[in-house]
C-alpha cells in the first residue's frame, strides 16, 4: 500500500481522534486512541483502493507554521 499522509484534530467535545487524506474524497474516519484512528484510515484508504476510486485530487506538500503573534505585529504596523 502507498504512504498517505493524513491530518489529525482531536474533538474537544467527543475527545475522538478525528483524521483526514488532503486530497483524497471520502478518506476521514476517527477513533478513541491513535493507534484506532490509525487503523480505520488504513481500512477506508484500502476499500477506496480497491473500489479504483476516488483518484487522489491533489499532493499534500506539507505545512507552514505561522507565529500569528508576530503576524498581528506586522498587521498593526507596531514591531513591539
Amino acid at each position: 500500500m502507498n504512504a498517505f499522509t493524513a491530518v489529525v484534530e482531536r474533538c474537544p467535545e467527543t475527545k475522538l481522534y478525528v483524521g483526514y487524506v488532503p486530497g483524497f474524497p471520502g478518506a476521514h474516519s476517527q477513533g478513541e486512541t491513535m493507534e484506532e484512528l490509525r487503523d480505520n484510515l488504513r481500512e477506508v484508504l484500502q476499500m477506496l483502493l480497491e473500489d479504483g476510486e476516488p483518484a487522489l485530487e491533489a499532493e499534500f506538500v506539507g505545512t507552514h507554521p505561522d507565529d500569528a503573534k508576530q503576524g498581528a505585529r506586522r498587521i498593526s504596523g507596531s514591531e513591539s
